[in-house]
């Protein structure tokens, strides 16, 4: 199948698993999961290509687990912006993160900071390598902002650690951004 397809596809999964699951009929329960069968069938899904986009995203967007009553199960490893508990455990990040975005923003982000919007969390990356990767799915010009994740949890600031790698925290005020 082509690239561009499963792209569209994941995408696709994204929207039900993150942001509109009763668009397509679905119901997540508390912490995100939904039935794989049930999903395959209201995105109208080939078991293969689930399995496919599951295994090469390239950012591991979705878990797959085995519940206790022996129904798999989906769920998106972060990014919803409709209620769920992902039971992340706090962490301590490393020295520093990054964030990618668009330099048109940048001016916003100077005042504001970094803020989830509709979002549970902010999303930040472990290297500054990921970080372009994300931003440059962005419009225009890419800005990689350097995060003091030490300095934040200092001042009480909570990170999370996502399963794929993503590293979470409820907003990055300015003074802990430093463009590079």
């Amino acid at each position: 199948m082509e690239r561009s397809r499963l792209t569209g596809l994941s995408k696709r999964m994204s929207l039900a698993l993150r942001h509109d699951p009763g668009k397509f009929g679905l119901t997540l329960d508390e912490a995100g999961w939904v039935a794989v069968p049930a999903f395959l069938t209201a995105l109208r899904l080939d078991r293969d290509v689930f399995d496919t986009i599951v295994e090469t995203s390239d950012k591991q967007r979705f878990a797959v687990v085995v519940g206790p009553d022996g129904v798999e199960r989906v769920r998106a490893n972060q990014g919803h912006s409709v209620p769920v508990e992902l039971g992340l455990e706090p962490a301590t990040a490393p020295g520093v993160l990054f964030h990618g975005t668009s330099a048109a923003v940048l001016p916003s982000i100077r005042a504001e900071g970094l803020i989830k919007g509709k979002r549970h969390h902010v999303h930040l990356s472990p290297d500054r390598e990921t970080a372009q990767r994300v931003g440059a799915r962005r419009r225009g010009a890419v800005a990689i902002l350097e995060i003091d994740a030490p300095a934040m949890e200092k001042d009480g600031h909570t990170f999370y650690r996502s399963a794929n790698n993503v590293w979470l925290v409820d907003a990055v005020p300015p003074k802990y951004l430093r463009e590079s």
